[in-house]
Protein backbone atom coordinates (compact mmCIF):
# COMPACT_ATOMS: atom_id res chain seq x y z
CA UNK A 1 0.00 0.00 0.00
CA UNK A 2 2.84 2.46 0.83
CA UNK A 3 4.77 1.74 -2.37
CA UNK A 4 1.68 2.67 -4.16
CA UNK A 5 1.29 5.85 -2.53
CA UNK A 6 4.65 6.37 -2.96
CA UNK A 7 4.35 5.70 -6.52
CA UNK A 8 0.86 7.50 -7.23
CA UNK A 9 2.48 11.29 -5.80
CA UNK A 10 5.81 10.55 -7.23
CA UNK A 11 4.06 9.92 -10.96
CA UNK A 12 4.69 6.33 -11.34
CA UNK A 13 5.38 5.25 -14.96
CA UNK A 14 3.04 2.37 -14.08
CA UNK A 15 -0.74 2.68 -15.42
CA UNK A 16 -2.09 -0.68 -14.42
CA UNK A 17 -5.48 -0.97 -12.73
CA UNK A 18 -3.85 -1.94 -9.50
CA UNK A 19 -2.96 1.46 -8.82
CA UNK A 20 -6.19 2.90 -9.77
CA UNK A 21 -8.45 3.41 -7.11
CA UNK A 22 -11.53 4.16 -9.06
CA UNK A 23 -12.44 3.77 -13.09
CA UNK A 24 -12.46 6.55 -15.27
CA UNK A 25 -16.27 7.08 -16.61
CA UNK A 26 -16.90 8.01 -20.21
CA UNK A 27 -19.09 10.58 -18.88
CA UNK A 28 -16.57 12.51 -16.95
CA UNK A 29 -14.54 12.44 -20.26
CA UNK A 30 -14.57 16.14 -22.04
CA UNK A 31 -15.48 15.31 -25.97
CA UNK A 32 -15.65 19.00 -27.17
CA UNK A 33 -12.56 18.35 -29.45
CA UNK A 34 -13.07 15.53 -31.27
CA UNK A 35 -10.06 15.86 -33.56
CA UNK A 36 -7.54 16.91 -30.24
CA UNK A 37 -8.72 13.81 -28.79
CA UNK A 38 -7.93 11.67 -31.84
CA UNK A 39 -4.74 12.68 -31.75
CA UNK A 40 -4.26 12.26 -27.86
CA UNK A 41 -5.47 8.84 -27.73
CA UNK A 42 -6.22 7.16 -31.43
CA UNK A 43 -3.13 5.45 -33.27
CA UNK A 44 -2.71 7.02 -36.35
CA UNK A 45 -3.50 4.56 -39.05
CA UNK A 46 -6.01 6.67 -40.50
CA UNK A 47 -5.10 10.70 -42.54
CA UNK A 48 -8.21 11.78 -42.04
CA UNK A 49 -10.13 14.67 -43.35
CA UNK A 50 -10.76 17.18 -40.82
CA UNK A 51 -14.30 16.42 -41.28
CA UNK A 52 -17.10 15.09 -38.08
CA UNK A 53 -20.02 13.35 -39.11
CA UNK A 54 -22.74 13.35 -36.79
CA UNK A 55 -25.94 11.84 -38.59
CA UNK A 56 -27.07 10.92 -41.69
CA UNK A 57 -30.16 9.91 -43.70
CA UNK A 58 -30.10 7.78 -47.27
CA UNK A 59 -27.73 9.19 -49.15
CA UNK A 60 -26.91 12.62 -46.98
CA UNK A 61 -24.58 12.78 -44.17
CA UNK A 62 -24.74 15.79 -41.95
CA UNK A 63 -21.33 17.16 -40.18
CA UNK A 64 -20.61 18.85 -36.73
CA UNK A 65 -21.27 22.46 -38.32
CA UNK A 66 -24.86 21.30 -39.62
CA UNK A 67 -23.43 21.49 -42.68
CA UNK A 68 -24.82 18.20 -45.49
CA UNK A 69 -23.18 16.89 -47.78
CA UNK A 70 -24.09 13.69 -50.69
CA UNK A 71 -22.63 10.46 -49.55
CA UNK A 72 -21.04 9.08 -52.68
CA UNK A 73 -18.61 6.68 -50.69
CA UNK A 74 -21.10 4.81 -48.47
CA UNK A 75 -18.24 3.72 -45.71
CA UNK A 76 -16.30 2.65 -48.33
CA UNK A 77 -18.93 0.64 -50.71
CA UNK A 78 -20.61 -0.59 -47.35
CA UNK A 79 -23.59 1.50 -46.24
CA UNK A 80 -25.60 -0.09 -49.28
CA UNK A 81 -28.97 1.10 -47.93
CA UNK A 82 -27.63 4.24 -46.98
CA UNK A 83 -28.30 6.25 -43.60
CA UNK A 84 -30.65 5.23 -40.77
CA UNK A 85 -32.55 2.65 -42.98
CA UNK A 86 -35.79 1.80 -41.43
CA UNK A 87 -35.56 -1.83 -42.02
CA UNK A 88 -32.12 -2.17 -40.83
CA UNK A 89 -32.51 -0.33 -37.61
CA UNK A 90 -35.83 -2.02 -36.95
CA UNK A 91 -33.71 -5.50 -37.57
CA UNK A 92 -30.89 -4.69 -35.00
CA UNK A 93 -32.91 -2.65 -32.37
CA UNK A 94 -34.77 -5.87 -31.77
CA UNK A 95 -32.51 -8.31 -32.21
CA UNK A 96 -29.89 -6.38 -29.87
CA UNK A 97 -33.42 -6.46 -27.12
CA UNK A 98 -33.37 -9.81 -27.16
CA UNK A 99 -30.13 -11.49 -27.48
CA UNK A 100 -27.32 -10.23 -29.45
CA UNK A 101 -24.60 -12.59 -28.63
CA UNK A 102 -23.88 -16.13 -27.34
CA UNK A 103 -21.23 -17.80 -29.39
CA UNK A 104 -21.13 -20.55 -31.98
CA UNK A 105 -21.16 -23.35 -29.29
CA UNK A 106 -25.20 -23.29 -30.25
CA UNK A 107 -27.16 -22.65 -32.90
CA UNK A 108 -28.23 -19.27 -34.14
CA UNK A 109 -31.16 -19.05 -36.08
CA UNK A 110 -30.27 -16.06 -38.25
CA UNK A 111 -26.63 -17.47 -38.82
CA UNK A 112 -28.72 -20.42 -40.50
CA UNK A 113 -31.38 -18.03 -42.00
CA UNK A 114 -28.74 -16.36 -43.48
CA UNK A 115 -26.08 -18.91 -44.46
CA UNK A 116 -29.09 -20.52 -46.73
CA UNK A 117 -29.96 -16.83 -48.24
CA UNK A 118 -26.50 -16.40 -49.25
CA UNK A 119 -26.25 -20.53 -50.70
CA UNK A 120 -29.78 -19.96 -52.58
CA UNK A 121 -27.98 -17.00 -54.36
CA UNK A 122 -25.04 -18.29 -55.33
CA UNK A 123 -22.94 -21.11 -56.41
CA UNK A 124 -21.78 -21.66 -52.92
CA UNK A 125 -23.02 -25.18 -50.94
CA UNK A 126 -21.95 -23.73 -47.22
CA UNK A 127 -20.72 -20.57 -45.16
CA UNK A 128 -18.46 -20.21 -42.70
CA UNK A 129 -18.98 -16.14 -40.87
CA UNK A 130 -16.58 -14.06 -39.64
CA UNK A 131 -16.56 -10.25 -39.38
CA UNK A 132 -14.32 -8.51 -41.78
CA UNK A 133 -13.34 -8.88 -45.36
CA UNK A 134 -9.70 -9.68 -44.18
CA UNK A 135 -10.77 -12.40 -41.78
CA UNK A 136 -13.36 -13.67 -44.41
CA UNK A 137 -9.89 -13.52 -46.83
CA UNK A 138 -7.79 -15.41 -44.48
CA UNK A 139 -10.89 -18.36 -44.03
CA UNK A 140 -10.34 -18.93 -47.70
CA UNK A 141 -6.35 -19.02 -47.60
CA UNK A 142 -6.23 -21.23 -45.17
CA UNK A 143 -8.93 -23.73 -46.30
CA UNK A 144 -6.72 -23.41 -49.81
CA UNK A 145 -3.69 -24.58 -47.87
CA UNK A 146 -5.44 -27.60 -46.31
CA UNK A 147 -7.04 -28.17 -49.72
CA UNK A 148 -3.61 -28.34 -50.69
CA UNK A 149 -2.13 -30.72 -47.93
CA UNK A 150 -4.97 -32.82 -48.59
CA UNK A 151 -4.00 -33.65 -52.06
CA UNK A 152 -0.15 -34.54 -50.55
CA UNK A 153 1.49 -30.87 -51.35
CA UNK A 154 3.27 -29.94 -48.79
CA UNK A 155 4.48 -26.25 -50.34
CA UNK A 156 1.14 -24.61 -51.16
CA UNK A 157 1.31 -21.84 -53.41
CA UNK A 158 -1.88 -19.37 -53.89
CA UNK A 159 -1.07 -17.12 -56.61
CA UNK A 160 -3.21 -13.26 -56.57
CA UNK A 161 -2.67 -10.50 -58.84
CA UNK A 162 -0.68 -7.04 -59.03
CA UNK A 163 -2.20 -4.30 -57.50
CA UNK A 164 -4.75 -6.20 -56.06
CA UNK A 165 -5.99 -5.65 -52.44
CA UNK A 166 -7.36 -8.32 -49.96
CA UNK A 167 -6.90 -7.03 -46.83
CA UNK A 168 -4.25 -6.06 -43.91
CA UNK A 169 -4.16 -8.97 -41.11
CA UNK A 170 -0.93 -10.26 -42.24
CA UNK A 171 -1.70 -13.52 -44.47
CA UNK A 172 -4.34 -11.26 -46.36
CA UNK A 173 -1.85 -8.94 -46.97
CA UNK A 174 0.70 -10.96 -48.34
CA UNK A 175 -1.91 -12.16 -50.85
CA UNK A 176 -2.17 -8.50 -51.50
CA UNK A 177 0.17 -7.87 -54.86
CA UNK A 178 1.27 -4.07 -53.41
CA UNK A 179 5.04 -4.07 -52.38
CA UNK A 180 4.37 -0.73 -50.34
CA UNK A 181 1.84 -2.59 -48.43
CA UNK A 182 4.40 -4.93 -47.18
CA UNK A 183 7.02 -2.79 -46.31
CA UNK A 184 8.37 -3.45 -42.74
CA UNK A 185 5.86 -6.27 -41.81
CA UNK A 186 7.74 -8.62 -43.58
CA UNK A 187 11.04 -11.77 -42.00
CA UNK A 188 14.23 -11.23 -43.21
CA UNK A 189 12.48 -9.26 -46.15
CA UNK A 190 10.09 -11.72 -46.74
CA UNK A 191 5.90 -11.98 -46.37
CA UNK A 192 4.30 -14.82 -45.18
CA UNK A 193 5.50 -17.76 -47.52
CA UNK A 194 3.45 -19.07 -50.62
CA UNK A 195 2.27 -16.59 -52.40
CA UNK A 196 3.11 -14.83 -56.18
CA UNK A 197 1.32 -12.21 -58.05
CA UNK A 198 1.06 -12.14 -61.74
CA UNK A 199 -0.78 -9.28 -63.88
CA UNK A 200 -4.35 -9.20 -63.38
CA UNK A 201 -6.25 -9.97 -66.66
CA UNK A 202 -2.80 -11.37 -68.15
CA UNK A 203 -4.02 -15.43 -69.09
CA UNK A 204 -0.82 -15.90 -70.49
CA UNK A 205 1.05 -15.04 -67.79
CA UNK A 206 -0.84 -16.72 -65.44
CA UNK A 207 -0.58 -19.61 -67.11
CA UNK A 208 2.85 -19.68 -66.95
CA UNK A 209 2.94 -18.97 -63.66
CA UNK A 210 0.86 -22.31 -63.11
CA UNK A 211 3.12 -24.49 -64.73
CA UNK A 212 6.10 -23.01 -62.66
CA UNK A 213 4.51 -23.24 -59.37
CA UNK A 214 2.81 -26.80 -59.97
CA UNK A 215 6.81 -28.21 -60.90
CA UNK A 216 8.53 -28.53 -57.50
CA UNK A 217 12.34 -28.12 -57.76
CA UNK A 218 14.37 -30.93 -57.71
CA UNK A 219 16.37 -30.40 -54.39
CA UNK A 220 12.92 -30.16 -53.22
CA UNK A 221 11.39 -32.85 -54.29
CA UNK A 222 14.35 -35.00 -53.00
CA UNK A 223 13.75 -33.45 -49.05
CA UNK A 224 10.49 -34.87 -49.78
CA UNK A 225 8.57 -31.89 -50.53
CA UNK A 226 5.71 -31.42 -53.30
CA UNK A 227 5.12 -27.55 -54.55
CA UNK A 228 1.64 -27.33 -56.04
CA UNK A 229 -0.74 -24.66 -57.04
CA UNK A 230 -3.19 -24.51 -54.15
CA UNK A 231 -5.85 -21.89 -55.65
CA UNK A 232 -6.01 -19.16 -57.87
CA UNK A 233 -7.03 -15.73 -56.06
CA UNK A 234 -8.41 -13.02 -57.46
CA UNK A 235 -10.63 -10.12 -56.95
CA UNK A 236 -13.90 -10.04 -59.80
CA UNK A 237 -12.94 -6.19 -59.84
CA UNK A 238 -9.86 -4.52 -58.45
CA UNK A 239 -11.16 -1.85 -56.26
CA UNK A 240 -8.13 -0.65 -54.12
CA UNK A 241 -6.01 -1.10 -57.76
CA UNK A 242 -7.95 1.42 -59.83
CA UNK A 243 -11.55 -0.22 -60.34
CA UNK A 244 -10.15 -2.49 -62.91
CA UNK A 245 -12.64 -5.10 -63.96
CA UNK A 246 -12.26 -8.48 -64.91
CA UNK A 247 -11.81 -9.95 -68.18
CA UNK A 248 -14.03 -12.86 -68.79
CA UNK A 249 -11.03 -14.69 -70.98
CA UNK A 250 -8.78 -14.02 -68.30
CA UNK A 251 -10.82 -15.86 -65.38
CA UNK A 252 -12.10 -18.70 -67.22
CA UNK A 253 -8.36 -19.35 -68.42
CA UNK A 254 -8.59 -19.72 -64.52
CA UNK A 255 -11.16 -21.44 -64.34
CA UNK A 256 -9.79 -23.73 -66.70
CA UNK A 257 -6.33 -23.63 -65.03
CA UNK A 258 -7.93 -24.61 -61.35
CA UNK A 259 -10.15 -27.52 -63.05
CA UNK A 260 -6.85 -29.07 -64.11
CA UNK A 261 -4.83 -28.95 -61.51
CA UNK A 262 -7.30 -29.44 -58.56
CA UNK A 263 -6.34 -26.26 -57.65
CA UNK A 264 -8.98 -23.78 -56.34
CA UNK A 265 -10.84 -20.34 -57.60
CA UNK A 266 -11.64 -17.93 -54.97
CA UNK A 267 -12.67 -15.07 -55.85
CA UNK A 268 -12.62 -11.99 -53.19
CA UNK A 269 -16.03 -10.09 -53.36
CA UNK A 270 -15.65 -7.92 -50.39
CA UNK A 271 -15.68 -4.47 -52.19
CA UNK A 272 -17.96 -5.90 -55.25
CA UNK A 273 -19.97 -8.20 -53.70
CA UNK A 274 -24.08 -7.81 -52.61
CA UNK A 275 -25.90 -6.01 -55.54
CA UNK A 276 -22.99 -3.31 -56.19
CA UNK A 277 -21.82 -4.56 -59.28
CA UNK A 278 -25.89 -4.79 -60.50
CA UNK A 279 -25.61 -8.72 -60.43
CA UNK A 280 -25.66 -9.97 -56.08
CA UNK A 281 -21.55 -11.40 -57.16
CA UNK A 282 -19.07 -9.84 -59.58
CA UNK A 283 -17.80 -13.04 -61.08
CA UNK A 284 -21.58 -13.24 -61.97
CA UNK A 285 -20.29 -10.89 -64.87
CA UNK A 286 -17.39 -12.90 -65.60
CA UNK A 287 -19.40 -16.26 -66.46
CA UNK A 288 -17.58 -18.14 -63.98
CA UNK A 289 -18.35 -20.13 -60.73
CA UNK A 290 -15.51 -20.00 -57.91
CA UNK A 291 -14.86 -22.69 -55.80
CA UNK A 292 -14.72 -20.03 -52.78
CA UNK A 293 -15.74 -16.17 -52.32
CA UNK A 294 -15.49 -14.01 -49.78
CA UNK A 295 -18.28 -11.27 -48.62
CA UNK A 296 -17.62 -8.39 -46.20
CA UNK A 297 -18.49 -4.63 -45.96
CA UNK A 298 -21.69 -4.35 -48.07
CA UNK A 299 -23.33 -7.79 -46.20
CA UNK A 300 -24.31 -6.17 -43.46
CA UNK A 301 -25.24 -2.61 -44.45
CA UNK A 302 -22.58 -1.47 -41.95
CA UNK A 303 -23.02 -3.66 -39.40
CA UNK A 304 -19.00 -5.47 -39.39
CA UNK A 305 -19.92 -9.18 -40.86
CA UNK A 306 -17.82 -10.88 -43.13
CA UNK A 307 -18.75 -14.68 -45.23
CA UNK A 308 -16.29 -17.23 -46.50
CA UNK A 309 -18.30 -19.28 -48.84
CA UNK A 310 -17.37 -22.68 -50.63
CA UNK A 311 -18.85 -25.03 -52.73
CA UNK A 312 -18.71 -28.64 -53.64
CA UNK A 313 -15.16 -30.20 -52.42
CA UNK A 314 -14.16 -27.60 -50.71
CA UNK A 315 -17.45 -26.94 -48.88
CA UNK A 316 -16.17 -29.77 -46.70
CA UNK A 317 -12.36 -29.07 -45.94
CA UNK A 318 -12.63 -27.44 -43.21
CA UNK A 319 -14.38 -29.43 -39.21
CA UNK A 320 -14.15 -28.49 -35.98
CA UNK A 321 -11.46 -26.79 -34.71
CA UNK A 322 -9.66 -26.09 -37.72
CA UNK A 323 -11.16 -22.50 -37.83
CA UNK A 324 -13.36 -20.03 -35.54
CA UNK A 325 -14.94 -17.00 -34.86
CA UNK A 326 -15.82 -15.82 -31.47
CA UNK A 327 -18.46 -13.07 -32.67
CA UNK A 328 -18.30 -14.88 -36.51
CA UNK A 329 -22.33 -15.03 -37.16
CA UNK A 330 -23.59 -13.65 -34.27
CA UNK A 331 -27.32 -12.77 -34.08
CA UNK A 332 -26.60 -9.02 -34.04
CA UNK A 333 -25.02 -9.30 -37.19
CA UNK A 334 -26.88 -11.94 -38.80
CA UNK A 335 -30.53 -10.26 -38.54
CA UNK A 336 -28.69 -7.01 -39.95
CA UNK A 337 -27.50 -9.31 -42.90
CA UNK A 338 -30.96 -10.60 -43.03
CA UNK A 339 -32.33 -7.09 -43.10
CA UNK A 340 -29.84 -5.93 -46.02
CA UNK A 341 -30.60 -9.14 -48.01
CA UNK A 342 -34.47 -8.86 -47.33
CA UNK A 343 -34.33 -4.84 -48.71
CA UNK A 344 -32.42 -6.44 -51.68
CA UNK A 345 -35.29 -8.56 -52.71
CA UNK A 346 -38.09 -6.20 -51.74
CA UNK A 347 -37.31 -3.47 -53.80
CA UNK A 348 -35.50 -4.85 -56.98
CA UNK A 349 -32.64 -3.13 -56.29
CA UNK A 350 -30.39 -4.93 -58.87
CA UNK A 351 -32.67 -3.56 -61.50
CA UNK A 352 -31.95 0.03 -59.97
CA UNK A 353 -28.60 -0.70 -59.45
CA UNK A 354 -28.05 -1.22 -62.89
CA UNK A 355 -30.46 2.20 -64.57
CA UNK A 356 -28.39 4.24 -61.59
CA UNK A 357 -24.58 2.59 -62.80
CA UNK A 358 -25.93 3.12 -66.43
CA UNK A 359 -26.78 6.74 -65.43
CA UNK A 360 -23.97 7.82 -63.73
CA UNK A 361 -21.18 6.03 -66.25
CA UNK A 362 -23.12 7.87 -69.23
CA UNK A 363 -22.74 11.44 -66.99
CA UNK A 364 -19.01 10.69 -66.36
CA UNK A 365 -18.46 10.03 -69.88
CA UNK A 366 -19.88 13.51 -70.74
CA UNK A 367 -17.38 15.32 -68.64
CA UNK A 368 -14.47 13.33 -69.65
CA UNK A 369 -15.88 15.13 -73.24
CA UNK A 370 -15.99 17.92 -71.24
CA UNK A 371 -12.43 17.96 -69.55
CA UNK A 372 -10.41 15.90 -72.32
CA UNK A 373 -7.41 17.81 -70.22
CA UNK A 374 -8.16 16.28 -66.60
CA UNK A 375 -10.09 12.88 -67.47
CA UNK A 376 -9.37 9.81 -69.25
CA UNK A 377 -11.71 6.45 -69.14
CA UNK A 378 -14.43 6.00 -66.95
CA UNK A 379 -14.45 2.45 -65.69
CA UNK A 380 -16.35 -0.02 -63.36
CA UNK A 381 -19.50 -1.71 -63.13
CA UNK A 382 -22.87 -0.93 -61.19
CA UNK A 383 -22.61 1.71 -58.71
CA UNK A 384 -18.72 1.11 -58.43
CA UNK A 385 -17.30 3.38 -60.66
CA UNK A 386 -13.87 4.91 -61.35
CA UNK A 387 -13.06 7.88 -63.53
CA UNK A 388 -8.99 8.19 -64.01
CA UNK A 389 -7.44 11.71 -64.08
CA UNK A 390 -4.69 12.29 -66.21
CA UNK A 391 -1.08 12.16 -65.10
CA UNK A 392 -0.66 15.39 -66.64
CA UNK A 393 -4.12 16.93 -65.41
CA UNK A 394 -2.32 19.13 -62.85
CA UNK A 395 -4.42 17.73 -60.08
CA UNK A 396 -4.62 14.10 -58.50
CA UNK A 397 -7.37 12.12 -57.51
CA UNK A 398 -7.11 12.50 -53.69
CA UNK A 399 -7.11 16.62 -54.41
CA UNK A 400 -10.42 16.61 -56.33
CA UNK A 401 -12.02 14.52 -53.48
CA UNK A 402 -10.95 17.08 -50.96
CA UNK A 403 -12.12 19.55 -53.39
CA UNK A 404 -15.77 17.67 -53.92
CA UNK A 405 -15.74 17.33 -50.13
CA UNK A 406 -16.24 20.79 -49.71
CA UNK A 407 -18.25 21.24 -53.03
CA UNK A 408 -20.14 18.58 -50.67
CA UNK A 409 -20.02 15.94 -52.12
CA UNK A 410 -18.22 12.71 -50.19
CA UNK A 411 -16.04 10.48 -52.96
CA UNK A 412 -12.65 8.11 -52.23
CA UNK A 413 -9.96 7.50 -54.55
CA UNK A 414 -9.02 4.49 -55.64
CA UNK A 415 -5.12 4.78 -56.21
CA UNK A 416 -3.49 7.83 -56.71
CA UNK A 417 -5.65 8.43 -60.19
CA UNK A 418 -8.85 7.31 -59.94
CA UNK A 419 -12.01 9.03 -58.45
CA UNK A 420 -14.04 6.64 -56.68
CA UNK A 421 -18.23 6.97 -57.62
CA UNK A 422 -19.38 4.37 -54.64
CA UNK A 423 -23.12 5.87 -53.47
CA UNK A 424 -25.43 3.09 -51.98
CA UNK A 425 -27.38 1.62 -53.55
CA UNK A 426 -30.89 3.60 -52.83
CA UNK A 427 -29.29 6.63 -54.53
CA UNK A 428 -32.16 8.33 -56.75
CA UNK A 429 -31.82 9.65 -60.44
CA UNK A 430 -31.38 12.94 -59.02
CA UNK A 431 -29.02 12.40 -56.51
CA UNK A 432 -27.02 11.01 -59.72
CA UNK A 433 -27.47 14.20 -61.41
CA UNK A 434 -26.57 16.15 -58.35
CA UNK A 435 -23.23 14.34 -58.29
CA UNK A 436 -22.33 14.74 -61.79
CA UNK A 437 -23.17 18.81 -61.34
CA UNK A 438 -20.86 19.37 -57.99
CA UNK A 439 -18.16 17.12 -60.29
CA UNK A 440 -19.06 19.53 -63.23
CA UNK A 441 -18.00 22.96 -61.04
CA UNK A 442 -15.20 21.16 -59.31
CA UNK A 443 -13.29 20.34 -62.35
CA UNK A 444 -14.80 23.54 -63.72
CA UNK A 445 -11.92 24.89 -61.43
CA UNK A 446 -9.38 23.25 -63.25
CA UNK A 447 -10.35 23.53 -66.67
Amino acid sequence: HSSRVASTTAGSALHATVEKISLVSPDSIPDDDIPGMFEKYVQKTYGRYNLTIESGEGCTLTDSNGKTYLDFVAGISTCILGHSNAELTKAVSEQIATVHHVSNLYYIPSQAKLAAWLVENSCADKAFFCNSGAEANEGAIKLARRHASNRGITDPVIITAKQSFHGRTLAALSATGQPKYHQGFGYNGEMVQGFKYVTYNDKDELEAMVKEMNTTPEEDAKEGRKRGVAAIMMEALQGEGGIITGDPEFFATARKLCDESGALLICDEVQVGMGRSGKLWGFENLGIEPDVFTSAKALGGGVPIGAMLARGEAASVLGPGDHASTYGGNPLACAAGLAVAQYLCDHDVLTKVQERGAQLSAGLATLAEKYPSILADTRGWGLLKGIKINDDAGVTAGELVGELMEEGLLTVAAGPSVVRFVPPLIVTEEEIDLALEMFDRTLKKHA
